[in-house]
């Protein structure tokens, strides 16, 4: 397959992360397909930067199933989606964690599970985690739950399918400036970019299949010239 027909599927595709690394995936000659729930805004996003689109809710097998089944074969995918909520476990209804966790960690396991079918040697699985998966965040326990579900999760699969020549990669970054902070997250945060992700997409994407690049952790630097102001205050 050349590298000019090489297809992308990317979850969570009309967010901030998941357009970055869509428009480094077109750029570098890949078909893209962008899925994610709201149909009006990934049908904006997908014009702009030149990819194609397919509205589905990554947390419901049978639209994952149908949107998959429309798609050839799969060079890479980035799993993307998701969503931040919740408050400390005293407060938080139930029902809450149940929706995080359906939205990012079940919603992992559904587009995996698909899109395997479609996926042959030298392509490529990337999640998108978070450092909360590696160290519980304050307020975040069903967030952070998700994510470090996602960290075993990767683990679990790339043990199945490295021997099929299938790569699986966890880019985990520190907080990101995206809709899902907001102006206000409660704490001070210094923020990663949503080009800082796709950069390292598409570095994975240059690497040749024989190299193993099981997890990339990104933060920002907090003070030195290169430091981004930071946003929100402490609790």
């Amino acid at each position: 397959m050349s590298a000019a027909r090489r297809k992308a599927l990317i979850t969570g595709g009309s967010g901030g992360i998941g357009r970055a690394c869509a428009a480094t995936l077109v750029a570098r000659g890949y078909d893209v397909v962008l899925t994610a729930r709201r149909p009006d805004r990934l049908k904006a996003v997908a014009s702009t930067i030149g990819a194609k689109y397919i509205p589905a809710d990554c947390s419901d097998p049978s639209e994952v199933d149908q949107a998959v089944e429309e798609m050839g074969e799969l060079s890479m995918v980035i799993h993307a989606a998701g969503i931040l909520d919740g408050t400390f476990v005293r407060n938080q209804p139930i029902e809450v964690f149940d929706r995080v966790i359906a939205a990012n960690l079940r919603s992992a396991y559904i587009i995996t599970k698909a899109a395997l079918k479609k996926m042959g040697p030298g392509s490529r699985l990337i999640y998108i985690s978070s450092t909360a998966g590696l160290k519980g965040m304050k307020g975040l326990s069903a967030y952070s739950a998700s994510k470090a579900g996602i960290e075993a999760l990767a683990q679990s699969v790339a043990q199945e399918v490295e021997r099929e020549g299938i790569a699986v990669h966890l880019i985990t970054p520190a907080p990101v400036r995206t809709e899902m902070i907001g102006p206000d997250p409660g704490v001070v945060m210094w923020l990663l970019e949503p080009d800082d992700i796709a950069s390292a997409v598409g570095w994975l994407d240059s690497l040749h299949p024989r190299v193993v690049v099981r997890e990339i952790v990104l933060r920002s630097v907090v003070e030195g010239p290169f430091a981004p102001d930071p946003v929100g205050k402490h609790l």
